[in-house]
């Protein structure tokens, strides 16, 4: 298999090391000065590439999947905050004919959080004395506050919850790669449900456990659903 990677900073490189660990090319990389408005990807330098792998800025994503939907390439898409625009992407990719792949979070155990909290947000909403609340925190670099993942778990919890718009706190400080805290609170306890990353890889895994089902598909997925096809969930 052969993937161009969009965007070369440490989650582009980590996905570069996963990739080779597979026995997969990695060809183009394309970072910020290679990809203006995503220039870099045509049909000429997408030519052999089976999946394109977006871990770039917020910014240039949109510029990236309008250019790869006419380069006539798949995608995953790692990078957060266009969401937006998630009903123009979709058209664009089912009248191009690509296959694309997106997510609030590729970690694979964060998607299994997501298992659990939707599963709790269904038990526990059937008891009006518990308040719900979810508590963010990133690295100081990070742009989008509430996270894409929180935006994620809170759309997961909203249809079972007497109060659909629970408090939300966002920490952005140091090195944090990302940790995510949904409690539920009442006068005589706290139930609370914990993710905490120790570091990128489980995203970058995400990644290339999607680029892997997404070769030679067309149409317009969510990783999670992707993930729980393939685990069967």
């Amino acid at each position: 298999m052969r993937i161009a990677l969009l965007g070369y900073g440490k989650m582009g490189r980590l996905v570069e090391t996963i990739a080779a660990r597979e026995g997969w090319e990695v060809n183009p990389i394309l970072d910020i000065e290679d990809n203006v408005a995503g220039s870099g990807i045509t049909r000429t330098s997408m030519q052999g590439v089976d999946v394109a792998i977006d871990f770039s800025q917020p910014e240039a994503v949109m510029p990236n999947i309008e250019a790869a939907a006419r380069a006539g390439v798949n995608l995953v898409v790692g990078t957060t905050g266009w969401l937006k625009e998630i009903a123009r992407v979709e058209r664009m990719v089912l009248e191009s004919g690509i296959g694309l792949v997106y997510g609030a979070n590729f970690s694979v155990g964060m998607n299994l959080y997501f298992e659990i909290i939707s599963k709790a947000a269904q038990i526990v909403g059937k008891i009006p004395q518990y308040d719900p609340y979810l508590l963010e925190e990133h690295h100081k670099a990070k742009k989008d506050a509430p996270s894409g993942t929180a935006l994620k778990i809170l759309e997961l919890m909203r249809p079972y919850l007497n109060n659909p718009n629970p408090s939300v706190a966002c920490v952005r400080a140091g090195s944090i790669p990302g940790t995510h805290v949904v409690g539920f609170d009442s006068e005589a306890d706290t139930i609370i449900l914990e993710h905490r990353a120790r570091n990128r890889q489980g995203f970058a895994e995400g990644a290339i456990m999607a680029a892997r089902w997404v070769q030679g598909k067309r149409g317009f997925y969510d990783f999670r659903h992707v993930f729980s096809e393939i685990l069967s969930i």
